[in-house]
């Protein structure tokens, strides 16, 4: 709210109420077992809504809280049985759907105080995300990464505020700690190497561990406890590795 206006709670609402709704209706129409609605929903529900751009469509987001409840979870069995992670189900559609929406309309946050308390929404402003500045040699102060002064989905622009979180869910045991550890290192390891070797477009390893959405994936998505490994201890310092590189692969030689 600070940082984009009030709009963000009316974001956060709908994608709650059309998320809740699918599996409801699923359970009610699809299941003879007429299973209550799992609280996981409103997991899933957050992480998608904080993870959407803050122009974002009321009906766009309504329909990746559909598609993620609907095709990443119930449609496998619901709750506990999801191979994928949900609220990354919903934004991949939206993603491929509505490339433009997701990727290429940006508004510029708030930054003096009353901040967003004081409007409904922040004014929309096409500009490169700070991980696509950082690689052009040009992006924000590590203070506004910090602190969340930068473009960016609901959700991603604040480090502080996402390592806050994120440690309060690992100290609480809701997320692996190996996995989070492990996707530090297969993170920052072939970042710093990259960097070092003058490798086109890799920033220096604290901004980009600071830019970009990195510390909200590490934190509440890849540390998602059904469709993350769950089974051992190595499997988690692997999973964790693996996705770490995978970020370092895609942001350096991918035309994501």
């Amino acid at each position: 709210v600070y940082f984009f206006g009030w709009r963000s709670l009316l974001v956060l609402a709908v994608v709650n109420a059309a998320g809740f709704l699918t599996e409801f209706l699923f359970l009610r129409l699809g299941s003879r077992r007429q299973e209550p609605v799992s609280s996981a929903v409103f997991v899933t529900n957050f992480i998608l809504a904080l993870s959407l751009p803050p122009t974002i469509p009321y009906w766009m987001a309504a329909l990746g809280a559909v598609i993620g409840v609907l095709f990443g979870k119930m449609v496998f069995g619901g709750f506990g049985r999801n191979p994928f992670n949900p609220a990354m189900v919903g934004r991949a559609f939206l993603y491929v759907s509505f490339g433009a929406h997701m990727t290429a309309r940006w508004a510029q946050p708030f930054w003096a105080f009353p901040g967003g308390l004081a409007r409904f929404a922040a004014d929309a402003a096409t500009g490169a995300t700070p991980l696509v500045a950082a690689a052009a040699g040009a992006g924000p102060s590590w203070s506004r990464l910090l602190f969340g002064g930068t473009f960016g989905s609901f959700g991603e622009t604040s480090a502080a505020l996402l390592l806050l979180g994120g440690l309060y869910i690992v100290w609480k045991k809701a997320a692996s700690y190996q996995i989070v550890l492990g996707a530090l290192a297969g993170f920052l390891v072939p970042q710093t190497v990259f960097w070092l070797a003058g490798v086109a477009g890799a920033p220096d390893p604290l901004t980009a561990l600071l830019a970009g959405s990195f510390l909200y994936g590490l934190l509440f998505i890849v540390t998602e406890p059904v469709s993350c490994s769950q089974t051992t201890a190595r499997g988690r310092w692997i999973y964790g590795a693996a996705w770490g590189l995978l970020v370092v692969l895609i942001r350096s030689f991918s035309a994501w």
